[in-house]
């Protein structure tokens, strides 16, 4: 059974500052990733960053919401993983590399078509693969595990994922508390820009001038996230998209870890009955660590050691 032992300084004991510290004050040193441009069924396009160093063995890195290879979360857990023998695969979802892709459609908590493009790109080169995703990359090795759309290879040996909104609608309720406001406006800065970007490649498919009403993430995911892929609606899009429904099915050793004072998830999103039910998928629920946060004293946090821990039982 996984441990449940993280135990902050008292500063980071506040669920808020666990969760900025990492990406306003952590320094990471840059990594020299080998790019790999893979053409996606729908000819669009996935950049993979990529550290090979002759392993057989090769884990897929899948990032949050407006994150990159670049995220400091990703950049250390990569890092890590490769001091200790791992290959690494970085995954940037569409328009999250630096360029823009080239189909309409966009990334999303439930775009799992993209992931499996990125296991197919790694699977005959190495003997063994392990998914690891992060709040939005969690939900996307969450719901790969478990739908049952994409038949699991069997070099799939284990998963993790680390803050995890399984339960998308109960998520994007918390973000509307007032104390959430800050996050809410950094994503919503960096999305309206991408989609002043899509509207200029397709004019009369963007609705631009929807941005004006967006004050919140579910106005966004209303009006762009939904209607940009195929969705009736922000509802629509977190009822197909939530991994939630999905975990009793789960087959391979899966790890969820989800800090209770995370302040982007509601209560629904810490899924007890369905680790207690299943015994392939463990959830632990530390009382710190804000949303991927974990701040350790050492060069590499609480939940990227965490990480290593559980890959290596596999």
């Amino acid at each position: 059974m996984p441990a449940n032992d993280y135990t902050p300084s008292f500063f980071f004991k506040n669920g808020h500052i666990n969760t900025m510290y990492s990406s306003l004050f952590r320094k990471t040193k840059p990594l020299r990733f080998k790019r790999k441009r893979i053409t996606t069924p729908d000819d669009d396009f996935l950049d993979i960053d990529l550290l090979e160093n002759g392993s057989d063995k090769i884990v897929i890195l899948c990032h949050g919401l407006e994150g990159s290879s670049d995220s400091k979360y990703i950049q250390a857990t990569a890092a890590l993983l490769a001091k200790n023998g791992y290959a690494v695969a970085a995954m940037n979802y569409r328009f999250c590399s630096g360029e823009i892709n080239r189909q309409l459609i966009t990334y999303h908590s439930g775009r799992t078509e993209d992931l499996h493009a990125v296991i197919n790109t790694v699977l005959p080169d190495y003997n063994a693969v392990y998914l690891v995703g992060f709040s939005l990359g969690g939900n996307l090795v969450l719901k790969y595990n478990g739908d049952g759309i994409y038949p699991l290879h069997p070099k799939i040996k284990a998963s993790v994922a680390i803050s995890v909104p399984v339960d998308l609608h109960g998520s994007s309720i918390k973000l509307q508390d007032l104390e959430n406001r800050l996050y809410t406006w950094r994503f919503l800065r960096t999305l309206s820009i991408k989609v002043h970007l899509k509207h200029q490649q397709f004019p009369d498919q963007v609705p631009i001038e929807r941005l004006k009403k967006v004050k919140k993430l579910i106005d966004f995911d209303e009006y762009f996230t939904a209607a940009l892929n195929g969705f009736k609606d922000a509802q629509d899009y977190y009822a197909k998209a939530s991994s939630k429904p999905f975990l009793k099915s789960i087959s391979r050793p899966t790890l969820l870890i989800n800090a209770l004072d995370d302040p982007f998830l509601s209560e629904s999103c810490f899924p007890n009955a369905e680790a207690q039910e299943n015994p392939h998928f463990s959830l632990i629920t530390p009382r710190y660590g804000g949303h991927v946060g974990f701040v350790s004293t050492g060069k590499y946090y609480w939940s990227e050691l965490e990480i290593l821990r559980f890959l290596e039982e596999y």
